[in-house]
């Protein structure tokens, strides 16, 4: 009534037959066959065996469909059929994922530590050559705004066709690093130039705007409608660059609404009235 795993050496075999005659010393009846202390049976078993750290392993490949972006196919394995398979192996199995599972989750740590690193380094070399960190962090401020461009253009695209979101389309984002602080960069560097000619802070953001106006829709509209082909215009390969292009458009598109209208009164955070200004609605004492 006992069942143990019994790993047997002998002579090599090539019927089951062979391995049924095959002779055996036992203590109690001398030489015995194998086919008379056990019983053969023939089944249907894994054409390899593979072992991982040790442990037998079983390999199930999951193909999702197109539509299906590969995260969200890994977490409806996790959710739906992870808690079925665990059940299964019982307390001392364990479920891995490989494959482009596991690249998908290095690709996005490694995505994610790329543009940690170019934040900080942009933020220091901006802060070394403005020699201030506020107006080095009023630069990078348009990022959010960009981001958060780029991302609802993507949702706005897949309504219409469905896009996922790869690694060629990660990497707009860090495209989009390097585009949209442009312009931040001509509003305050223009700004604190004509502070430095001796206009107040108002005077400066406001002869900022109106000067680089026009070289920051130049350049945005530019990018704009360079990628436009790509996002719109259906061809060959035009879906590999479609996602990175509208990444790009968004961005750019929001980023140029807040460039233009929320970081000039950023610039203007910190002003201090000149000696002889009243505001408005007041009356000077005689």
């Amino acid at each position: 009534n006992q069942r143990m795993n019994v790993s047997l050496r002998g002579d090599t075999w090539a019927t089951p037959e062979a391995l049924a005659a095959m002779p055996l010393a036992t203590p109690a009846a001398g030489q015995q066959r194998l086919g008379d202390l056990a019983t053969l049976q023939r089944t249907v078993g894994p054409s390899e065996l593979r072992r991982i750290d040790g442990q037998r392993t079983v390999t199930l490949r999951v193909f999702p469909p197109d539509e299906l972006t590969l995260e969200a196919a890994i977490d409806t394995l996790k959710a739906e059929v992870e808690p079925t398979v665990r059940e299964i192996l019982g307390s001392d199995g364990s479920v891995r994922y490989r494959g482009s599972a596991d690249g998908l989750e290095q690709a996005l740590k490694s995505m994610g530590s790329n543009l940690v690193y170019a934040l900080l380094i942009l933020l220091l070399i901006l802060t070394a050559l403005y020699r201030s960190l506020w107006d080095a962090t009023l630069v990078l401020s348009v990022m959010p705004m960009a981001f958060g461009g780029g991302v609802l253009a993507l949702w706005l695209l897949n309504q219409v066709s469905y896009q996922s979101m790869d690694l060629l389309t990660m990497s707009g984002f860090v495209i989009l690093l390097g585009l949209v602080v442009n312009n931040a960069i001509l509003l305050v560097d223009r700004t604190r130039a004509a502070e430095r000619e001796g206009l107040g802070r108002a005077e400066a953001v406001r002869e900022a705007v109106r000067q680089r106006a026009r070289p920051i829709f130049m350049s945005t509209l530019t990018s704009l409608f360079g990628m436009l082909p790509l996002m719109l215009v259906p061809g060959t390969g035009s879906e590999i660059y479609r996602g990175l292009a509208t990444i790009i458009v968004g961005g750019m598109a929001v980023s140029l609404v807040f460039t233009l209208f929320l970081l000039p009164s950023a610039l203007r955070m910190g002003q201090s009235r000149r000696p002889g200004q009243i505001d408005s609605g007041q009356t000077a004492a005689v």
